[in-house]
């Protein structure tokens, strides 16, 4: 349904540094990237999904990455950890969603809910 959504960060740099190194796990990476202009696309090779740039914040927001399987949504965590972001839900089923839902869930630098879920076994 969605081509791609565009979220307004209060520090770049920070952001940036988040979400490059929170994506990367699940094989997205930073295109398209100004500097200058303090914006960024994240996404799949050749298909920017994610635009970041600096402004005034975006609140609250809550963002689910599609995960190729559950080592990366624990990679995911825990790069995310590691770039500044806090916990709000380890690796783990997550039943309620479904039966073979397994998700994560970090805050980032703007308060973001942001997740990495897998809905494939193993």
């Amino acid at each position: 349904m969605f081509n791609h959504v565009g979220i307004k960060v209060s520090h770049f740099q920070k952001a940036f540094a988040f979400y490059k190194a929170a994506l990367a796990p699940l094989g997205y990476e930073a295109q398209s990237v100004d500097l200058d202009g303090k914006n960024a696309g994240f996404g799949p090779k050749g298909n920017p999904a994610l635009w970041v740039g600096e402004g005034k914040a975006t609140k609250v927001l809550h963002l689910a990455f599609e995960s190729p399987d559950r080592a990366s949504v624990k990679r995911f965590y825990d790069a995310a950890l590691a770039a500044g972001g806090k916990d709000n839900g380890e690796p783990g089923p997550r039943p309620d969603y479904g039966p073979t839902y397994y998700a994560a869930f970090v805050i980032d630098p703007d308060g973001n809910n942001v997740e990495a879920v897998t809905v494939k076994k193993g």
